[in-house]
């Protein structure tokens, strides 16, 4: 089955299906979900024949983080980002949002701050809140097209009481691809201020043509006594449902404080978690990993195009991840008129910008990860939901 293979995900309990006309006001039945992070089309080809082989095998008992799957996961590290990792040095966790959770369960304590660049993944602050944390928020800076750290800024926000910085990079929304010498100074910046630095790097494989992400660990390897890296094959893969994620830790102390949390939890992970992600970090998968981005490329530059032609509406220029970041400030329509307008006449299911933070008042995010007819129907309904700028 192609990228482009229609495929109905609808009454498969399916969130970003089935939960959007409960969320978004938008019926499934003639409308579009872009809004939750996943893809509407198969995983890779390797990943099914193993299930089917777990399938085929009938017996579903206990497992374990065996050697292939920590294998598996070094190998895809060293050939995709050129990140040499040690087996002992990854944990499983019940996802990445499970990772973040962990992580402010581990190194903070209620009432404790943790600082984000916003527009960031809502689910930072929603985890950071959850947990009964304090959110700290620092902007980024726009420039352009683009987004740059501002830390004069982000300094004078701190109150001191902040003790984990939740970094994204890949950025989310703006799929914003870091320098070497960006990272640095976060590494920096964080140890300087006393935070504990989580890198979520989810987005890691799903980079575009003229960009090149840089892994926290490469780019700052002496900060890694201070570092935790979370990361996932669940977007790469589209297999978020089976929630397996990891944490790569060098650092013992710090491995050593999350393995004993994990233990007095009695966490064990998915065997059919770590089969998917086995066969998934292989060349195989790699292959169709390629294949994806250029899909995805695709989607991007119709997307783009189309949306960029409405007046006063711009897309943010993706240089990772399947989610464009549109601008509506220009059309000097409220954040609530653009709203309806999307949700009423397009009919579509999109990711309001202000649930990412300061930031994102003026943005709409569009997930991309679909077939390219959606995308083109949606340019589509967009064009027609605000002909009246043109």
């Amino acid at each position: 089955m192609s990228f482009n293979t229609p495929i109905d995900r609808r009454n498969t309990e399916c969130t970003k299906w089935d939960l959007m006309e409960d969320l978004f006001d938008v019926s499934p039945d003639d409308g579009l979900a872009m809004w939750t992070a996943d893809s509407d089309y198969p995983t890779a080809p390797c990943v099914l024949e193993a299930l089917q082989a777990a399938v085929n095998h009938g017996v579903f008992g206990y497992g374990f983080e065996n050697d292939a799957y920590k294998n598996a996961i070094a190998w895809w590290m060293k050939t995709r980002h050129g990140w040499d990792i040690q087996n002992e040095w990854i944990l499983t966790t019940q996802g990445l949002g499970n990772a973040i959770a962990l992580s402010l369960d581990v190194w903070s304590e209620p009432g404790d701050g943790a600082a984000i660049f916003t527009p960031v993944y809502h689910e930072f602050a929603i985890k950071i809140n959850k947990a009964g944390r304090v959110v700290t928020e620092c902007p980024l800076k726009r420039s352009g097209d683009t987004y740059v750290l501002d830390l004069e800024d982000a300094q004078s926000r701190l109150t001191g009481n902040e003790k984990l910085l939740i970094w994204c990079s890949p950025q989310n929304p703006s799929g914003r691809v870091w320098t070497k010498e960006e990272l640095q100074s976060v590494a920096a910046f964080a140890r300087k201020n006393g935070m504990l630095l989580i890198s979520d790097e989810i987005h890691h494989d799903l980079v575009f043509a003229g960009n090149t992400f840089v892994p926290m660990a490469t780019a700052a390897p002496d900060f890694m006594d201070n570092t935790v890296i979370v990361t996932a094959a669940s977007k790469t893969f589209n297999i978020a449902g089976q929630r397996t994620g990891n944490m790569i830790i060098s650092d013992e102390g710090l491995r050593a404080a999350m393995r004993k949390r994990l233990n007095a939890l009695d966490y064990k992970p998915s065997t059919l978690g770590v089969t998917m992600i086995t066969a998934a970090y292989s060349p195989q998968g790699a292959d169709w990993a390629d294949a994806q981005i250029n899909h995805l490329q695709t989607n991007r530059d119709i997307f783009d195009a189309g949306i960029n032609a409405i007046p006063g509406v711009k897309s943010m220029p993706l240089q990772s991840t399947y989610l464009a970041w549109v601008d509506f400030a220009d059309t000097g329509m409220t954040q609530e008129e653009v709203a309806t307008r999307i949700r009423d006449v397009a009919k579509i299911a999109v990711s309001p910008g202000p649930s990412f933070g300061t930031g994102g008042e003026t943005f709409m995010r569009f997930n991309l990860a679909t077939q390219t007819s959606v995308v083109e129907e949606a340019v589509r309904r967009m064009q027609a939901a605000f002909a009246d700028l043109q």
